[in-house]
């Protein structure tokens, strides 16, 4: 312990060596702060006026990107989760449909669930744990057989998604507009869902069919690699799929360049609550390297999602 002291007292701190501070490097000036907005300002100068670091400024240019991306003719592809339905983001997803800005969408097997309650009676997301103890969970009788029937009707090489699409539109539910599938199958904007095997609750209805279900989602994996095999200079948009939808995205992006396609100079993006090893590997950063650039948005979908959108209406419409 005596060393110890010694070889501390030893040091000379007098002679530690300092600079001015106009000199040093500095991340954040004054310039970049935020400013306040009056009330009823627009949402340009709401976006305007946010600071100009981190998360704040990816959105800004992230917007901006897309928007100029779009002008180009390029792509764009969302992938997502069933969680972006239950929170109500559907609508703010058939805008970007309905104004030609979303050219695909890539979703789970529980996504096809709600999009289905949602257009059968306008509700949907049972309260898993009230249900679970009795066996009761996931086994309303009308889900399992439309959506289980959509499926076994699906024909050769139709995929998932565009038969569950059609099965919507030819029953006439009375909330096809809320409909992500229905209004894709009207638009003709290629919809694909990818599947695994007893996640869904579908799967334990006594009519769902492991070959039919195969073939769909298989079918609809070559038709999204086939979608991404033109997406040269397109945008990817991951929201809230932390394993699946980054899995099959990754392979079908391998596929098209292994079949000769060009596919790079991609923007991909990744929504979720928190940050995940497989988009951060699989959406953000794997695809886009040597060209590109990937992008990190981190918050409640209810709130992110939206906002993004109407950054990008605001920059197309400049």
């Amino acid at each position: 312990m005596a060393k110890k002291k010694a070889a501390a007292a030893s040091l000379d701190f007098s002679k530690a060596r300092t600079y001015p501070l106009a000199r040093r490097r500095s991340i954040v000036k004054a310039e970049a702060l935020a400013t306040p907005t009056p009330a009823g300002a627009s949402l340009a100068d709401f976006l305007a006026h946010l600071p100009d670091v981190l998360a704040a400024r990816d959105l800004r240019q992230l917007s901006a990107e897309i928007a100029r991306r779009h002008r180009r003719g390029k792509k764009l592809v969302l992938g997502m989760g069933a969680h972006p339905i239950k929170v109500g983001l559907s609508p703010w997803i058939v805008e970007l449909m309905q104004r030609g800005i979303l050219h695909g969408l890539a979703m789970n097997g529980a996504a096809i669930i709600h999009d289905f309650e949602l257009a059968y009676c306008g509700q949907t997301s049972e309260d898993v744990a009230a249900s679970l103890a009795d066996g009761r969970f996931g086994m309303a009788a009308e889900t399992g057989q439309f959506l289980n029937q959509a499926v076994r009707d699906a024909q050769h090489e139709e995929g998932l998604g565009h038969a569950v699409g059609r099965a919507l539109v030819e029953a006439k539910l009375p909330n096809l507009g809320l409909s992500l599938l229905a209004n894709a199958y009207r638009l003709g904007i290629p919809a694909t869902v990818h599947v695994a095997i007893g996640t869904d609750i579908i799967h334990m209805h006594p009519s769902a069919d492991g070959a039919a279900i195969g073939e769909a989602t298989l079918c609809d994996f070559r038709r999204l690699a086939a979608l991404v095999a033109g997406m040269r200079g397109g945008v990817f948009l991951n929201l809230g799929s932390a394993v699946l939808i980054p899995e099959v995205f990754v392979k079908a992006l391998n596929l098209a360049r292994n079949l000769g396609r060009r596919v790079d100079d991609l923007i991909t993006v990744d929504m979720d609550f928190i940050r995940h090893y497989r988009p951060q590997m699989n959406i953000v950063r794997r695809p886009t390297e040597g060209s590109g650039k990937g992008y990190q948005l981190t918050g409640h979908h209810e709130i992110m999602f939206p906002l993004l959108c109407a950054a990008i209406l605001e920059s197309i419409k400049l």
